[in-house]
């Protein structure tokens, strides 16, 4: 039988470069990684999948799984909600994958507190070099006005003081680098 696979946290602000090194990591075939696909409630964008991109259920699904507690972890995001379906990570961790969640700091509070005992996490927080560059990174992008830039460095600073509730902290100063260090992390808890 395949040992139990690992459940991957990756956490930090909004801007800090998760996806990015995400994808980095990945490029990584021996740590049989597996992306955890979220459920939600919102319409299917162009070009968006069914199982690849989400799990896409009506508002009535996702209600009644929360209450019965399908969920490692869910949210609310402008009337549509997002979660991630407990049931299809276990099944993927029992066949022996990595099952690796890229989530918002408040999400993997929910999900590391329902795995407070299991040897098998992994949570790791990652870091901006400093304050400055994660404003630079977010103004950036440019793609959402001034008010809501301040609310994302605000929520930022409080997020960042989480960071100590983390397994592992790693800065992200230079994308290769901090991907090959988390690929280093994971490496050491197979």
């Amino acid at each position: 039988m395949a040992k139990k696979g690992l459940l991957i946290v990756l956490s930090g602000p909004s801007g800090v470069g998760k996806g990015t090194v995400r994808k980095l990591v990945f490029n990584d075939k021996s740590l049989n990684l597996c992306y955890s696909i979220s459920m939600t409630t919102r319409l299917p964008r162009e070009k968006e999948v069914e199982g690849v991109d989400y799990f896409f259920v009506s508002k009535q699904v996702f209600e009644k799984g929360i209450k019965d507690g399908e969920f490692l972890e869910h949210a609310q995001f402008v009337d549509n909600y997002y979660g991630t379906p407990r049931r299809y990570v276990e099944t993927l961790r029992n066949e022996g994958k990595n099952v690796f969640l890229e989530i918002e700091v408040q999400g993997a509070k929910q999900v590391l507190e329902k795995f407070q005992d299991d040897d098998r996490v992994v949570s790791i927080f990652l870091l901006p070099p400093s304050m400055e560059e994660l404003e630079a990174r977010i103004r950036g992008r440019r793609t959402e006005p001034e008010e809501i830039v301040r609310a994302r460095l605000s929520k930022a600073r409080s997020e960042i003081d989480l960071a100590p509730e983390y397994q592992y902290n790693v800065m992200n100063d230079d994308v290769k680098r901090a991907a090959k260090e988390i690929r280093d992390i994971i490496k050491n808890r197979l």
